[in-house]
């Protein structure tokens, strides 16, 4: 292979050599582009983690209230289930007393009593009839504590009454801060649940940016490898060019030695004089025939 032919093989591939030096480096500036994108990405990842971290313990936080606030709301009913139990017990009991209720007012038979009180404090009465005047007024106590137990349950009723209003309004109160508190719970919840979501989107995304940019190195190692192996053979045809250059050199040289000999030998036979160039090319070319 002549030198122009080993010239025309080395400049291919030094623009072969070009070539895989820009794919090599657009595949560095891709394998560097996704390698940011994916530590971008992963920071992202990482604050979503902190923000989930963050919703999930208020979300906690919020929940440990509802379940204290359930059992303050479900002892409340039971106790307010209990007094209802317990004026239903009273109202029984009032019934049954009611049903022995006398047929005089409660009005007349304090009046009635406290005038027989009157009567044995100041008028002079015989043992006897102030014995029975005391069993009168026995008699009609016993029928007006049907009327004083009748009141004393009354009001017991009403207290118990009030107190299950009492309990109704705290229920009430604890219920709708029982209902805030859950929904601001399970908006964290919703918040929570949105940014997990995001957050295995973001980490898929990275994850995918980390595969392309461990393709694009090896492929970048792929085309380094080319490139080696291009330097490799440019060296090889640079060192056989050399040496091909040499070779037609020496045989350029030979040719025009031997035709200056001719020329020198056919002046000589002419009989002109030689040059003292030819004269020593004529010498020497008798020497390397001697030997």
């Amino acid at each position: 292979m002549s030198a122009k032919q080993q010239t025309r093989e080395i400049e291919e591939l030094s623009k072969k050599l070009s070539e895989l030096k820009m794919q090599k480096a657009h595949l560095d500036e891709e394998a560097q582009r996704q390698a940011e994108r994916r530590d971008k990405l992963n920071e992202q990842t990482r604050n979503l983690r902190k923000a989930i971290t963050e919703l999930r313990s208020e979300r906690d936080s919020l929940n440990e209230q509802v379940k204290d606030m359930k059992m303050i709301r479900d002892g409340l009913k039971e106790k307010r289930h209990a007094i209802i139990s317990e004026i239903k017990a009273l109202r029984q009991e009032y019934k049954t007393i009611a049903e022995k209720k006398p047929p005089r007012s409660q009005k007349s038979l304090q009046e009635e009593i406290e005038k027989l009180d009157w009567r044995i404090q100041t008028t002079t009465l015989s043992l006897q009839e102030e014995k029975e005047l005391v069993t009168q007024v026995r008699l009609l106590e016993t029928q007006l504590n049907v009327y004083r137990k009748l009141d004393s349950l009354r009001q017991k009723m009403t207290a118990l009454q009030t107190e299950i209003k009492a309990l109704e309004a705290q229920g009430k109160q604890c219920h709708e801060k029982l209902t805030g508190t859950a929904q601001r719970s399970q908006t964290l919840h919703q918040k929570m649940v949105e940014k997990t979501e995001e957050q295995k989107k973001l980490k898929a995304e990275a994850d995918n940016a980390h595969m392309l940019f461990l393709k694009t190195r090896e492929e970048a190692k792929v085309v380094q490898a080319s490139i080696a192996e291009v330097l490799g053979q440019m060296k090889q045809k640079k060192h056989e060019a050399r040496e091909e250059a040499e070779k037609e050199r020496a045989e350029d040289e030979k040719t025009l030695r031997e035709k200056l000999v001719k020329e020198a030998e056919e002046k000589l036979k002419r009989g002109e004089k030689l040059t003292w160039q030819q004269f020593q090319l004529l010498a020497k070319d008798d020497e390397a025939e001697q030997d």
